[in-house]
């Protein structure tokens, strides 16, 4: 399919489409006249690519532990790598530890919320 017919498929703009594949994370065929051709499955990395991507991982992560991600367990030998994997985990913890800080962020404005309600009655 046509990129405009590949954007619609996946929810992304071509633009987006057009950086997936500069950044290394999607290779789409061509047709005779240069044109991109997007089959299925390049759309299904596209969706995992979104979901990775949503979560806040890097794109230089991500084109590491995407082969693993979309190609099976034996695409990607770096994913393997101790020293990736200790990428990925503080890159993990530090998102846990946002998460934690907006958790109480949010439990001190239900707080000051419920003494506010009490106030005014």
């Amino acid at each position: 399919m046509k990129i405009s017919e590949a954007s619609r498929a996946s929810g992304v703009s071509a633009r987006s489409l057009r950086h997936y594949e500069d950044e290394g994370l999607i290779v789409p065929g061509r047709f005779s006249n240069g044109y991109r051709d997007y089959c299925q499955s390049t759309i299904d990395r596209v969706f995992v690519i979104r979901t990775l991507l949503g979560s806040g991982l890097p794109v230089r992560l991500i084109r590491e532990v995407l082969p693993g991600l979309t190609d099976g367990p034996d695409a990607g030998t770096e994913a393997g790598c101790a020293e990736f994997l200790q990428e990925v985990q503080s890159y993990r913890n530090r998102l846990a530890a946002y998460i934690a800080a907006l958790s109480d962020q949010q439990m001190a404005l239900d707080t000051y919320l419920r003494e506010a309600r009490r106030t005014d009655l």
